[in-house]
């Protein structure tokens, strides 16, 4: 969405990189014209820039980073970053569905922005540690990071399920989307027994197969 908008030149500059510009009729036009029947977006879950990046006068561009998995990152809204991001958004969905084309979010689960303990406080830290993480077992100052980005959500706590499938209900209900892309997919099937690796069967998996039935 921003790299694909950010610069063409039919797009007023004010709308280009957010969600509004990816509704604009260039837009639109465009991607009818090849075809398309689906986008798919880029993490668009709240997110933080990483501690080394913001030092280095840098920062994470694709948004793989994600803190608040119930709001749009409001640096991607024309409109302001009071709610209107909210409501830019869903106009966003209705305008690209109206045109026949779904959306799909790109989404990760896996781990946060709050890295690892050396990382910042900033919510689930916060909240219970312990529950919200992957803890190594002979020492809880240190997390168990099977994504390589310093932490890892703890799939096996209920409060953690409730948090994402909670998101997924609300990025369908409330905001209108198609469908997912599940980043690092694999590390969410991590349980008890991690000698074996992946378990697809793993109670997150379970969920959102029971959930897909009864809608």
């Amino acid at each position: 969405m921003k790299g694909f908008t950010k610069q063409h030149p039919d797009i007023p500059e004010a709308l280009r990189g957010t969600y509004a510009g990816l509704a604009t009729p260039p837009i639109i036009d465009y991607l009818q014209s090849l075809g398309i029947t689906a986008v798919e977006l880029l993490p668009v879950h709240e997110h933080v820039d990483d501690r080394h990046l913001v030092e280095r006068g840098l920062s994470n561009y694709w948004g793989y980073n994600t803190l608040g998995y119930l709001a749009p990152d409001a640096r991607y809204s024309s409109a302001g970053a009071l709610g209107q991001q909210v409501s830019e958004f869903k106009a966003m969905v209705k305008t690209l569905h109206a045109a026949g084309i779904e959306v799909i979010l790109d989404v990760v689960y896996n781990h946060t922005a709050e890295g690892n303990h050396l990382g910042p406080t900033l919510s689930m830290k916060g909240f219970d540690n312990p529950a919200y993480y992957r803890l190594m077992p002979d020492n809880a100052r240190y997390y168990l990071d099977y994504t390589g980005t310093g932490n890892s959500l703890n799939m096996l706590h209920p409060r953690v399920l409730q948090l994402i499938m909670d998101s997924l209900r609300y990025w369908v209900l409330e905001m209108h989307v198609d469908g997912f892309r599940f980043d690092l997919a694999a590390t969410l099937a991590r349980g008890l027994h991690d000698r074996i690796g992946c378990q697809p069967s793993s109670t997150l998996f379970t969920r959102i197969r029971c959930s897909r039935r009864s809608s």
